[in-house]
């Protein structure tokens, strides 16, 4: 296949977004892969604050970054990615060049617990109100379950509101995949 898949295309986003000594979030750790990822764009100069609301996914995702060396290079909060403005220390708030999201639940983990859409836009709207010009934030939809498909239409009214002035916005997806497949929303400042 010689279009990329979603979770590819994000990857390849975020490295066009990020370089070492940057700072990113992962908003929403689940186990570690993405913020493994950012870990190793960021290098030993940069760092990346985590967000997830399950010790399980902190816990998973803190063997998974022993396991690769690179623990010192993050920061893990077990909190609301709503809260990221209040935990990240502000003086790194302009520093922060990427963000991430895949949202639903915790692969492997319990369905009954998933992102809700109030938070997300409100972590949207703090990562974007301090974030410097040409900072991305890339967001995983996975709109297969009753919530997913409430956030969905949610963020997709929010984003199309989003003035063209500040802020690019692309819907990276594939249209005739069955079952709900997740696409991307990838927001650059302006």
């Amino acid at each position: 296949m010689k279009l990329e898949r979603v979770l590819p295309y994000s990857k390849k986003i975020m490295k066009l977004a990020l370089t070492e000594g940057d700072i990113a979030v992962d908003c929403t750790v689940g186990n570690g892969h993405d913020t493994l990822f950012l870990s190793e764009l960021v290098g030993e100069n940069g760092h990346v604050f985590g967000f997830d609301i399950q010790a399980e996914a902190l816990s998973n995702t803190k063997t998974l970054l022993a396991e690769h060396g690179v623990e010192s290079r993050v920061t893990l909060f077990e909190d609301s990615h709503a809260e990221v403005l209040n935990r990240i220390p502000s003086e790194k708030h302009r520093q922060i060049r990427g963000a991430v999201f895949n949202l639903g639940y915790l692969p492997g983990g319990d369905k009954e617990i998933v992102t809700v859409t109030e938070s997300t836009i409100e972590a949207v709207d703090n990562l974007l109100s301090v974030m410097e010009k040409e900072a991305v934030i890339v967001i995983v939809i996975y709109h297969g379950h009753p919530e997913g498909q409430v956030e969905r239409d949610a963020l997709l009214d929010y984003v199309t509101k989003l003035d063209q002035k500040k802020a690019h916005v692309l819907q990276y997806r594939f249209m005739n995949q069955i079952n709900n497949p997740p696409f991307i929303i990838a927001i650059e400042k302006k």
